[in-house]
């Protein structure tokens, strides 16, 4: 699953430099962020110069490990990125926040075919899914959860999730993406 941009795009290279910034701003070496989320080093290595095409469980688990959203490393003013995935392509439609979070809003196709499994995001990170039309089966991979046209699914995300459309037809749904903000010596 992959970003839109091809590997020799001026978006690649862009979401590759925004990870190395990101990285070196926490002082968080290559080997080091490889080894937390459980990518190989040659390819964070290959995704911040811009050489290979990021997947979107790799974005996911290099944002969960530098504990931003995944916008902080795919949007630039101006940009509506859109990311693929086995199962799952989403647009990011908006990002706002208040004080205690940060949100991202997708709009999201499932298509039929194998489940697409997603790695966990950051601690207290939630998903909220309305489905439009299609079945969807998506949650926690240990208990996903099912909703059809005009059903709600809500889960805690920092564990590994999974999304599916259940049977043949595409799945179309919103899915907004909380993160909660550190919180602060002041409260």
């Amino acid at each position: 699953m992959t970003a839109a941009a091809p590997a020799d795009d001026r978006g690649a290279r862009e979401v590759g430099r925004r990870i190395r910034s990101l990285r070196t701003e926490r002082g968080i070496s290559l080997s080091e962020l490889a080894r937390l989320a459980g990518v190989g080093k040659a390819t964070l290595s290959g995704l911040e110069n811009g050489v290979r095409n990021p997947r979107l469980e790799t974005l996911y688990a290099i944002t969960a490990q530098l504990g931003v959203p995944l916008t902080a490393v795919l949007s630039a003013p101006g940009e509506a990125p859109t990311v693929r995935g086995a199962a799952v392509g989403a647009t990011l439609l908006e990002v706002f926040g208040d004080r205690e979070a940060t949100y991202e809003l997708y709009r999201m196709r499932v298509t039929p075919g194998p489940a697409q499994l997603s790695p966990a995001h950051s601690s207290g990170v939630t998903e909220h899914v309305t489905v439009f039309s299609g079945v969807l089966r998506a949650g926690p991979a240990d208990a996903p959860l099912t909703a059809g046209p005009g059903g709600y699914l809500r889960w805690t995300s920092d564990v590994p999730h999974t999304y599916a459309a259940v049977g043949e037809e595409e799945v179309h749904a919103s899915l907004l993406l909380r993160y909660p903000r550190p919180s602060t010596p002041d409260g």
